[in-house]
């Protein structure tokens, strides 16, 4: 079932987006890890988003090699767990580089965490462009500090960059009333607004991402990026999924 509160039916051109990916995306069917084909897929769409001249950049979690909460839920220092899931986007970024890169694009790693033997560090004004010279962006290492999540950095980043949204690549297709996996009388949202998000505590992102997105309008689309040719219809301003803006 479908719940609806705005129209949609308008296109919404977009020349530069902030993608957000989960780490759990790269696994695709396997526990743990980088899965290859499914990593490979992704680089195509990628670059297939790329050749359609939207300016892209990706923020990507790491919950596929650790993750800082459940260290912390384990007994450890939150500080020390949320540094070791930075170091773990470093490696999906790494991973995600390296698989655009053997389809032939251009692509930059650019980590809020200084590792100049491997990334860039985050200048902003260097970050644009990149974009502006066509290279597709990663920024890893979350926002660099403890206690934000990569959700946050997205959100960040794509207001630093002037990015026109945020999409954030899901297993799911958009935002639900209750989990459909558990619950089949699940609405999905075609709309909704930060607030609504916030006050019904949706889970679409972190309250704090969020509150970002709403306070600068920044526009948030949840699509399912584990379908193929999702990610395109998504940057190119289809109405798939479930957007989210104040009306």
């Amino acid at each position: 079932m479908t719940e609806a509160s705005g129209d949609r039916s308008e296109h919404r051109p977009y020349k530069r987006v902030m993608l957000k990916l989960s780490g759990e995306v790269l696994m695709g069917d396997t526990a743990f890890g980088v899965d290859v084909e499914t990593i490979n897929r992704l680089a195509g769409e990628l670059i297939e988003v790329q050749n359609s001249g939207i300016e892209l950049a990706i923020v990507i979690g790491g919950g596929n090699i650790f993750r800082g909460m459940s260290g912390t839920a384990s007994g450890m220092d939150r500080a020390s767990a949320d540094y070791m899931g930075m170091l773990a986007t470093v490696m999906n970024a790494i991973a995600l580089q390296d698989a655009i890169e053997s389809h032939g694009a251009t692509v930059r790693v650019i980590s809020a965490l200084p590792i100049k033997e491997v990334a860039e560090p985050y200048i902003r004004r260097r970050a644009v462009r990149h974009l502006e010279k066509g290279r597709i962006l990663i920024f890893a290492a979350g926002t660099g500090n403890p206690y934000f999540t990569t959700d946050t950095a997205a959100s960040l980043r794509a207001m630093e960059i002037q990015a026109d949204a945020v999409l954030k690549g899901t297993k799911v297709d958009g935002v639900y009333s209750a989990d459909p996996a558990k619950n089949p009388d699940a609405t999905k949202y075609e709309t909704l607004t930060f607030t609504e998000a916030l006050t019904k505590r949706l889970g679409v992102m972190d309250a704090t991402a969020m509150s970002l997105c709403r306070d600068n309008q920044m526009p948030l689309v949840i699509f399912d990026v584990t379908k193929p040719g999702q990610m395109l219809r998504a940057v190119t301003g289809e109405a798939i999924g479930t957007l989210v803006q104040e009306s």
